[in-house]
């Protein structure tokens, strides 16, 4: 048997009967315990303070304060809990809005079970979790909006970056994890860490997830 901890997951959803469905889901799975339920972000926002939990499954619409606000508070708190952004509707322009807000990713509520797991110790793991036909709409949307101007303020972003840091973020939106880039790159686990930061902070981007936006929204990858 493991002796490492298990993950700690907040549960928020204004429905009682998905909190329920997710926390049968996630008994099943060892490595995983569900430490608190939740019904509105000011609420999530007090769980997170009694509970310190590892991760949150946040849902978008709820009342009183919704998942957005939520999640981007919960980033800014000491001991800030990784945030995965829980909807109905993988198209709903709030998706990207979560993610700018500092979520580490988003699933569907009728993820499959074992998905679901996975993506908890993904997330926790330091992984950005989306999936890539849900980012290319998301991007999609965005660049309705406002395309002319985010493509120009990404391109100002990645102009920052050196080759090497331009080549990591360039893998990562490709989906790779460390280990995979570090062997693409001829390069040790730590040194693409160490790349990885740095381009998170050039970015300005919260996560994996982030870069992966910014680089694609760019146009600049082929």
């Amino acid at each position: 048997m493991s002796s490492e901890q298990p993950i700690r997951v907040l549960l928020v959803d204004d429905d009682p009967m998905v909190c329920s469905a997710l926390g049968q889901i996630l008994s099943y799975a060892e490595d995983i315990t569900v430490v608190g339920h939740a019904g509105t972000g000011a609420e999530a926002l007090e769980q997170a303070t009694r509970h310190f939990p590892d991760v949150v499954l946040m849902d978008i619409q709820m009342p009183v304060m919704d998942g957005i606000e939520a999640a981007g508070r919960m980033r800014n708190m000491p001991r800030a809990p990784e945030v995965v952004t829980l909807t109905s509707f993988d198209t709903d322009d709030n998706l990207f809005r979560s993610l700018e807000a500092g979520a580490a990713g988003f699933i569907h509520k009728e993820i499959a079970p074992q998905d679901l797991a996975e993506a908890i110790r993904t997330v926790h793991g330091g992984e950005g979790f989306a999936s890539p036909r849900a980012t290319t709409r998301l991007i999609a949307m965005h660049r309705g909006r406002q395309e002319s101007t985010r493509r120009y303020e990404a391109r100002e972003l990645l102009a920052g970056l050196t080759a090497k840091e331009r080549e990591v973020a360039e893998l990562v939106t490709q989906g790779m994890g460390n280990r995979e880039i570090a062997e693409a790159t001829y390069s040790s686990e730590a040194t693409v860490k160490t790349h990885l930061n740095r381009v998170m902070a050039k970015l300005d981007a919260p996560n994996r997830v982030g870069v992966a936006v910014t680089v694609t929204l760019s146009g600049l990858m082929g």
